[in-house]
């Protein structure tokens, strides 16, 4: 059988500037990882954000009162700490002359929800509204 020589102290173990650099890589790998997580929060952040105004501007499109009663003009309001704006106006059709006939009038409805923390969203629709027989 043959023995190996025992090892001195000296050769055992790491040095300190491979435990330094082994932990400067670690430290550098903890920190891509947060940034990673942290762009992750903000987008969720984001996206839920978004979701709460497209959610306020479709219960606020669902209250438009039918379009007999739609009545050009403006009114505002607030829900769930969002405010609201829905401007009801005519619409400007470049391609239709107003002088026909015609049965409808068109309208344009914008109604507009800014969240607390500033963003906003518009959302642009046109209602046809019956014209009044005279």
């Amino acid at each position: 059988m043959s023995r190996k020589a025992p090892r001195e102290r000296s050769d055992a173990g790491f040095t300190l500037i491979e435990v330094v650099i082994a932990l400067a890589v670690v430290a550098m790998s903890l920190t891509a990882i947060a940034s990673l997580v942290a762009t992750t929060v903000r987008g969720t952040r984001a996206i839920d954000q978004h979701l709460a105004l497209l959610a306020t501007a479709r219960s606020i499109q669902t209250a438009i009162p039918p379009r007999d009663q739609l009545a050009p003009g403006s009114s505002t309001g607030a829900v769930a700490d969002h405010r609201w704006r829905l401007d009801v106006v005519p619409y400007a059709a470049r391609n239709v002359d107003p002088r026909l006939p015609n049965a409808w009038i068109p309208q344009a409805v914008v109604v507009r929800v800014q969240s607390p923390s500033g963003s906003m969203i518009e959302i642009d629709t046109i209602r046809l509204r019956r014209r009044p027989t005279q």
